[in-house]
């Protein structure tokens, strides 16, 4: 998949954990890990606004594209 998704470098950054992230943005464990790992086909705006706010850092940060 050509979009990585850099949710743990964030987190490593912030040091936080999945757990308190999921709290935080309102979203199950489950569905984080789907997120991280880029299995998600799809995700939404409200979501990605929800874990920028909570890390404090743009969805340049955890988005990424590779050809």
């Amino acid at each position: 998949m050509p979009i990585i998704i850099n949710i743990d470098v964030m987190l490593a950054k912030r040091k936080m954990q999945s757990q308190e992230l999921a709290e935080k943005i309102g979203i199950t464990q489950a569905n984080l890990s789907i997120l991280k790992n880029g299995k998600a086909k799809a995700i939404k705006i409200s979501t990605l606004e929800a874990i920028c706010t909570a890390l404090d850092c743009q969805p340049g940060d955890i988005l990424e594209f590779k050809p």
